[in-house]
């Protein structure tokens, strides 16, 4: 069975304004508290065995956090933050819907890992490029080669946010996230 739904501008002005809030109370938590949670969260939901529109979900949600622990991809900065901040929702314990409702309790958080993903597009499309290329380079190919390419990808991922925030403004035509976190 195939059930669909679709956000309107009201729904989506309530998921931001859900992230906005929790973002501004969550602001003095720790990183690894944030990031702890949300990778408590994925355990949490892969337990509760959910729908597999919700695991598609929870899997891009373990990217986000695989990003912030990788020791070689090294995002910091403006960068790092726009991760954390996002996280930050999957840490609250105040949910729309409960996740202990067996079937549904993960339902709000998928709907936001989607949105969040959709706004993190370049990020997630440039740690996913630097985990192939790290995955294909030969061994004997120095550390300093790894870094060059993680520096080059991060600055595309930078200039694509930027060039595509930019043509949403002068054009008046919405970015691709319906979300716009930030």
């Amino acid at each position: 069975m195939r059930i669909t739904f679709e956000l309107k501008p009201k729904d989506i002005r309530y998921f931001r304004e859900r992230l906005k809030q929790v973002r501004k109370s969550g602001s003095e938590r720790e990183e690894e508290v944030v990031i702890s949670g949300a990778a408590q969260l994925v355990l949490d939901a892969r337990e509760a065995d959910p729908p597999e529109f919700v695991v598609l979900r929870i899997t891009k949600l373990e990217r986000l956090i695989e990003m912030l622990r990788d020791e070689e991809w090294r995002l910091e900065g403006p960068d790092r933050a726009r991760i954390l901040d996002a996280l930050t929702y999957f840490v609250d314990p105040d949910d729309l819907i409960p996740d202990k409702l067996p079937g549904i309790g993960y339902l709000d958080d998928a709907i936001m890992i989607e949105l969040v993903a959709l706004e993190l597009t370049h990020e997630i499309q440039a740690y996913g490029d630097f985990c192939a290329y790290r995955k294909q380079r030969p061994k004997s190919e120095g550390a300093a080669k790894l870094e060059s390419r993680r520096d080059a990808l991060q600055s595309r991922m930078r200039r694509r946010r930027r060039r595509e925030r930019s043509v949403s403004r002068s054009s008046g035509k919405p970015s691709r996230s319906p979300l716009r976190l930030w």
